[in-house]
């Protein structure tokens, strides 16, 4: 039994490393292939905004689809798609078509939408089989992503000229790491491949009802802030840094340390929720992302960015973690697809927004627009922290 609940925590882990991978190379690319296609440069981080919306569109479908028949067939579904969707982006960028890019990375879009319910994945084969290992588990097959930060960026360097046309190689390449997905979601036994009922859905409350409790306003806004605050930076990262004269291979590293940030700490972000409390590692999150900011506004040079980069990567994982398992104590057996979905398809709405935005903010106004724009929003999840520890302190309900 031991042995087969770490080989299924393993395999999450390692389809964790190959949507990361799919993630950090398309971040890599999307934004310069963007620039090099845009007639108007502040479209340039329209593809990527494809990409944010894809996964918003498609990220209750997707929870409603896994519920209905489980999430290793949401898994094929995604990964078929992602194949799908490299296949398009090569062609775009063959054709020089911008808005074939945008569409190609739509559609890889519904991959994200089904494979960022890995972590979820994981807390419900840890309450199979080790309930107390619930959030190591979330941080351990988050963890995966570690070999995404290092893939990504040198998949995205080594293809980038790989083919005649500049990013067609890099493209392309990701429909092959989609094919070994579709193979691995395979292996996968979780509790719910095999349809079964959760408990009567009379049971269940109205999705309303769930998110207005403190405890899942909190995770979801956790969750939705610390992603998007970090792709808001991400994304502009590469132009910010040509920009101020740096070089690819510069970017590239530092690209490499903030997903590296993102996910290493996963090896013992459950170890420290279980030593500290899920609410203290969550507010250092939210403190790390503001000290991150405060780094970029000093200056632009490689060690600004590197160093800024990497405390918004440690802040996310603290702050994604601490979210996602918050979440998982404001809802029900029977509620979980569509509470786990909406907080999805809050993070993906974030995440348009800050994509959408990146590219004609930091065009217009600069870098340091775009960090001051963060320091609202994680003073936001600070508040609400604050508030919500102060309410547990006192002994309040917490739902």
């Amino acid at each position: 039994m031991i042995a087969s609940f770490r080989f299924q925590m393993g395999l999450l882990a390692l389809l964790q490393a190959l949507l990361l991978t799919n993630n950090v190379t398309l971040i890599a690319v999307n934004g310069l292939a963007g620039y090099q296609l845009a007639q108007d440069k502040w479209m340039a981080t329209l593809p990527v905004t494809a990409y944010v919306l894809g996964g918003a569109v498609w990220a209750m479908p997707a929870a409603l689809f896994m519920r209905r028949h489980g999430r290793r067939a949401g898994y094929l579904l995604g990964s078929l798609a992602a194949v799908l969707g490299a296949l398009l982006t090569w062609q775009a960028v063959a054709q020089g078509d911008l808005w074939l890019l945008c569409a190609g990375t739509f559609v890889c879009g519904l991959y994200n939408a089904f494979a960022q319910s890995y972590r979820f994945a994981a807390a419900d084969l840890a309450d199979t089989h080790r309930p107390h290992f619930k959030a190591r588990a979330i941080s351990l097959v988050l963890t995966g992503g570690i070999a995404g930060g290092v893939v990504g960026p040198e998949l995205a360097q080594w293809s980038r000229g790989a083919l005649e046309h500049q990013f067609a190689g890099s493209y392309l390449s990701l429909g092959a790491f989609a094919l070994i997905s579709l193979a691995l979601s395979q292996l996968l036994r979780l509790p719910d491949n095999a349809r079964p009922a959760d408990a009567d859905a009379s049971v269940a409350r109205p999705l309303a009802e769930i998110v207005r409790q403190p405890v899942a306003a909190l995770a979801i806004l956790s969750a939705a802030v610390g992603y998007g605050v970090m792709n808001l930076l991400m994304v502009a990262t590469p132009l910010a840094m040509e920009v101020c004269g740096h070089g690819w291979p510069a970017t590239t590293l530092v690209l490499e340390w903030h997903v590296i940030g993102m996910f290493a700490p996963g090896l013992f972000t459950g170890s420290l929720i279980g030593r500290f409390g899920l609410m203290r590692v969550l507010t250092a999150g939210v403190l790390l992302n503001l000290l991150a900011s405060a780094v970029a506004l000093t200056g632009t040079s490689f060690t600004h960015f590197l160093v800024a980069m990497v405390l918004l990567g440690v802040g996310w994982n603290f702050m994604y973690t601490g979210g996602t398992s918050l979440l998982t104590q404001a809802y029900r057996a029977s509620e979980k697809n569509k509470v786990q979905g909406f907080m999805d398809l809050c993070v993906f709405a974030v995440m348009v927004s800050s994509s959408a935005s990146s590219g004609a903010l930091h065009f217009l106004n600069g870098w340091n627009l775009l960090n001051l724009i963060a320091l609202p929003l994680g003073l936001l999840v600070l508040i609400l922290a604050a508030w919500f520890s102060w309410r547990q302190a006192r002994g309040e309900a917490a739902v």
